[in-house]
């Protein structure tokens, strides 16, 4: 038997950490993510927290949410230190989200994210994104100030 290549056990690391989320086992975010974790495209619920405090509270914000919350990896490419990956979700909001009552709708979203990854924790994320689910559900956020 042979060993696994690094971008083998990175696409792994990616799995492994959907596989847990979606079981509801939000603590192991400090086990797949490195302390130092920088968000490139950090979503507007991403926004609230800076690094892996943004990751945690977007989880458990979404998870509230749409407590059936489902991943399934469409694609996965990995070279080196970089997975990127094609990831499909779907949820009922069945919870809060944002101030907005439960709809009980099913919401889906695909999106691809560029994941860096190094001794075992994601430390890099790049996942350029749109507001599909808020907009699925009709719930608007304030316009964020950008600086030309």
């Amino acid at each position: 038997m042979t060993a696994q290549s690094l971008p083998e056990k990175n696409k792994a690391l990616i799995r492994r950490l959907l596989e847990e989320m979606d079981k509801g086992n939000l603590s192991v975010i400090d086990d797949y993510y490195d302390p130092n974790y920088v968000d490139h495209n950090p979503t507007p619920v991403r926004r609230l927290a800076v690094g892996i405090e943004g990751i945690k509270l977007a989880f458990r914000i979404f998870y509230t949410a749409f407590p059936d919350t489902k991943h399934v990896v469409e694609d996965m490419i990995a070279e080196g230190d970089r997975v990127a990956a094609r990831i499909s979700v779907r949820g009922t909001h069945t919870g809060e989200l944002m101030g907005a009552a439960p709809t009980g709708r099913q919401v889906s979203q695909t999106a691809i994210a560029i994941y860096r990854i190094k001794d075992g924790r994601i430390v890099e994320k790049w996942n350029p994104h749109d507001n599909g689910i808020l907009e699925q559900l009709g719930i608007q956020l304030p316009l964020e100030h950008s600086e030309h």
